[in-house]
C-alpha cells in the first residue's frame, strides 16, 4: 500500500516538471467575433450576392448567405424523396389574421392566437346561452298536452342515416376538443402521460370515424333536401324566432326555416368544408400535394368550420332533445304526437290529413286523409 502511494505521488511531480518546462504557444487561441472580421468585407462587389462559400472565406464564421436562402425557400440538399425535403423554411406570407412572416408562423399565429381562443369562447358561449335558457325558460311543453295519436314522420332508413352521422359527429367533436383545447383543462388535471395516450387514442378515432361521418352525411344531405328546400313562409318564421320566445305559433312544412339554416349552412356548406379539408388531411383528396402550405390552410379551414359546425349542431341537438318536448320522440321511434306536429309543423300535418302525402313513409302504406293511429 505504502509503495503504490509513494508510486503515485513520484508520477504526479514527474507530470507537473514536465507541464511546466513545455513551452508555451507562441499564438494563444482567441475567441473571435465574425462582426469584427475583415469589416471592409461588405465593400467587396458582389457582397450581397456572394455564396456561402465565398462568404466564409473573407469572413469565416458569417454563414448568412445559407441562412438567407433558407429563409427565402430557396432548396437545398436531400437524400428524401419528399419534393420539400430540401426547403427548411417556407417563403414568407400573410394568412388572414397574421402578420407578415414565413408561412409556418403565420399559420402558428392564425391557430394560437384566433381559431384556438375565439373558437373555444364561441363553443363556450353556445352551449352557456343553451344552459342559460334551458335552466331559465325550461323546454317547450305541447300546448294543451297530448293528443294520443302518433304521426309517422321519419322512415328506419332516415332515422338510421341521421343516427350513423349523429354518433360519428360525436365521437368527432369529442376527439376534436381534446386535441384542440385539451392542454388547457385536461392536461394540467390528468398530466402528461395520461392526457398523452388519451390524444392518441382520440387522434386514431378522430382518423376512422372521419371517413364514416363523410358518407353518412353525403347520405343525409340527399335524404332531406328535397324537403328542406325554401318555401314560402320561411323567412317570416326566422323574424319571428320560430315564436321559441314569444309563445307564438308560427307555421311550418315538415322542417321549419331554422332546421333549414342548419341543413344548409352546417349540413351543405361546413360539411363540405370539414370533409374536404379533413380529407386533405389525411393525403386523401385527389388533386392535392400533400406540402406544407396545403396542409395549413387545410388546418385552418378545418378549424374554421368544424367550430362552426359544432356551434350549429350544438343548437340543433338542444332543440331536438331536451329543448322541445316530443321532438325527441321523431328520430327515436318514427313517430311524433299529433299535437305536437300541430304546433311545430301544422302545414306539414295538413298536407298529410288532406292526402298530398302518405301518412306511412317508406312504402309502407298509401296517402290516407287522416293521421296515423299506433
Amino acid at each position: 500500500m505504502i509503495k503504490a502511494l509513494s508510486a503515485v505521488v513520484a508520477l504526479s511531480v514527474w507530470a507537473g516538471v514536465a507541464l511546466a518546462q513545455a513551452p508555451a504557444p507562441s499564438q494563444p487561441i482567441k475567441s473571435q467575433n465574425i462582426l469584427n472580421l475583415l469589416p471592409d468585407a461588405t465593400t467587396a462587389p458582389g457582397y450581397q450576392q456572394q455564396t456561402n462559400d465565398q462568404r466564409d472565406r473573407v469572413q469565416p464564421g458569417n454563414n448568412a448567405p445559407l441562412w438567407r436562402d433558407a429563409g427565402a425557400g430557396v432548396a437545398g440538399y436531400s437524400s428524401l424523396p419528399d419534393r420539400e425535403a430540401g426547403v427548411l423554411i417556407q417563403p414568407r406570407v400573410q394568412y388572414p389574421g397574421s402578420s407578415v412572416t414565413s408561412a409556418g408562423e403565420a399559420w402558428r399565429q392564425v391557430r394560437n392566437d384566433w381559431i384556438i381562443p375565439y373558437g373555444g369562447a364561441l363553443l363556450l358561449i353556445i352551449l352557456g346561452a343553451l344552459l342559460i335558457t334551458h335552466v331559465g325558460k325550461g323546454p317547450m311543453k305541447i300546448r294543451g298536452g297530448r293528443s294520443g295519436r302518433k304521426v309517422h314522420r321519419f322512415t328506419a332508413f332516415e332515422r338510421s342515416a341521421h343516427w350513423t352521422n349523429a354518433i360519428t359527429f360525436c365521437l368527432l367533436a369529442i376527439s376534436g376538443i381534446v386535441m384542440a383545447f385539451g392542454k388547457m383543462f385536461l392536461l394540467p388535471v390528468m398530466g402528461s402521460t395520461l392526457f398523452g395516450w388519451l390524444s392518441y387514442a382520440l387522434k386514431n378515432v378522430h382518423n376512422f370515424a372521419g371517413p364514416v361521418f363523410a358518407v353518412s352525411l353525403l347520405i343525409v344531405f340527399l335524404t332531406f333536401m328535397r324537403d328542406n328546400m325554401p318555401s314560402k313562409g320561411d323567412l317570416a318564421w326566422l323574424a319571428k324566432g320560430g315564436g321559441f320566445f314569444s309563445g307564438e305559433h308560427v307555421p311550418s312544412g315538415r322542417f321549419n326555416a331554422g332546421e333549414k339554416v342548419i341543413f344548409w349552412g352546417g349540413v351543405f356548406l361546413m360539411g363540405t368544408l370539414v370533409i374536404l379539408s379533413g380529407l386533405a388531411l389525411d393525403h386523401l383528396l385527389p388533386g392535392i400535394e400533400e406540402t406544407r402550405s396545403n396542409m395549413q390552410i387545410a388546418s385552418m379551414v378545418h378549424g374554421v368550420s368544424t367550430v362552426l359546425m359544432m356551434t350549429m349542431f350544438a343548437l340543433h341537438i338542444y332543440l331536438g332533445t331536451i329543448g322541445v318536448e316530443g321532438a325527441y320522440e321523431g328520430m327515436r321511434h318514427g313517430y311524433v304526437d299529433e299535437a305536437w306536429a300541430k304546433e311545430h309543423h301544422d302545414l306539414w300535418l295538413e298536407d298529410i290529413k288532406a292526402g298530398r302525402i302518405p301518412a306511412e313513409r317508406g312504402g309502407s302504406a298509401s296517402g290516407s286523409g287522416a293521421a296515423a293511429s299506433v
